[in-house]
């Protein structure tokens, strides 16, 4: 039970630090001196340790992967992909409300904050007379974020997947839907109420915006491709789309150069590394071990115990954050599988809509002119609403595997 109480003191002190404002790399750090200093890791075993995140091939595909899949985002804004695709998009459909609710979702396959201010343009044009500006926002902060809970472009699914020993195609299949869900409230909520008409002239060769939009991005779509279909890691679906863009866009040396140095997201990068560091320090206290019997006993159902902390734990320090420490734990008490990690997945990604460190949000609210207040006082009912479809749908599969 000491080594228990310990671990509730390192969750603790990683919680105070982020609800008084510190960066998660600082209140990753600071958990990780209390985690050494309660259980006492000796210098030696540290290095041992952070050494493990650079020579375990999981740990370092996470790295490896955020790199790449930034780099890959750099190649597509200097050719104005992502822009191009929404053109399409346009085209195709015709419809304000897919512009609004769809181009974000596009755009969101790259996991970039500055990516808001391009799904601010196009939801802005589309939505301008029909929603308030927290209305706007809350319409571009959903649906740009609805890619971020199920593909590997995102750091918090790398993470999910590493920290459970878990193979993506699964995962992605089960988080159909989940995604479904999300798409729904944020369509019957504000989209419906858009007119269809976009306002602009119909396109006569629709075939061909269908065309140009698989064109735009083709990049995208196959890295996904070829991870379900050949179940390869994302490292190697990155960068042979990587690779392939060097060829078809026709990139200068001085370009890729040029690139290599932008695509370091210094803090992006530090914070994942921190948390996988912080995993192995966990592991290294076998106090995992203890957890299953400890969660037992408990007046609630155990799978709902891991969603009540994996929301308001998520909300306090982001998707990352809670995955990082509460992975290992609802694992080993939860019996693992499909079903608990769509679960986890569900409401950390619920929790992150609404989190006062979800830098999104603030791009989101500054370019409406709108407090992060109003936004979230706007995304929360949604947010439950999507919690209470989770633990619906876990149910579900856990009755039907």
């Amino acid at each position: 039970m000491t080594s228990l109480f310990y671990l509730l003191l390192v969750f603790l002190a990683i919680v105070i630090l982020l609800a008084v404002g510190r960066p998660l790399y600082q209140a990753i750090l600071g958990g990780l001196c209390l985690t050494a200093v309660l259980y006492r890791i000796g210098p030696g075993e540290i290095l041992h340790l952070v050494g493990n995140v650079f020579t375990h091939w999981g740990s370092l595909s996470v790295l490896l992967s955020l790199y790449l899949i930034t780099y890959l985002q750099r190649m597509l804004e200097a050719r104005e992909q992502i822009k191009l695709a929404q053109q399409d998009l346009n085209g195709l459909f015709h419809n304000r409300r897919v512009n609004a609710g769809i181009a974000p979702m596009f755009i969101g396959l790259l996991p970039s904050a500055a990516a808001m201010i391009l799904c601010g343009d196009i939801v802005k044009e589309a939505t301008d007379g029909y929603l308030e500006p927290e209305e706007q926002a809350f319409v571009t902060s959903w649906f740009r974020h609805i890619p971020e809970s199920s593909l590997p472009t995102y750091a918090s699914v790398l993470l999910l997947m590493n920290l459970a020993d878990a193979q993506l195609p699964p995962f992605m299949l089960a988080m159909l839907g989940p995604v479904c869900a999300l798409m729904a409230i944020g369509y019957f909520q504000y989209l419906r109420r858009l007119p269809k008409d976009p306002g602009t002239p119909v396109s006569t060769d629709k075939k061909a915006d269908a065309v140009h939009l698989l064109q735009h991005l083709w990049s995208l779509l196959l890295i996904i491709a070829v991870i379900l279909i050949f179940k390869v890691s994302v490292v190697t679906a990155v960068l042979l789309s990587i690779l392939l863009c060097l060829f078809v866009y026709r990139f200068s040396f001085r370009e890729v150069k040029g690139m290599v140095v932008s695509a370091f997201e210094k803090k992006l990068i530090l914070n994942t590394f921190l948390v996988l560091v912080l995993k192995e320090f966990i592991q290294f206290t076998g106090v995992l071990l203890l957890l299953p019997q400890v969660i037992s006993q408990l007046p609630i159902p155990p799978f709902l115990t891991f969603a009540i902390l994996f929301f308001l734990g998520g909300i306090i320090s982001g998707a990352q954050g809670i995955i990082a420490l509460g992975t290992p734990l609802a694992m080993a008490s939860l019996q693992g599988g499909i079903p608990t990690l769509v679960l986890l997945m569900g409401m950390a990604h619920a929790a992150s809509q609404v989190s006062p460190t979800h830098v999104c949000l603030v791009v989101a609210s500054d370019y409406y002119h709108v407090t992060l207040g109003q936004l979230v006082k706007k995304t929360l009912p949604n947010s439950l609403l999507f919690c209470t479809f989770i633990l619906a749908y876990y149910l579900l599969l856990r009755g039907m595997m």
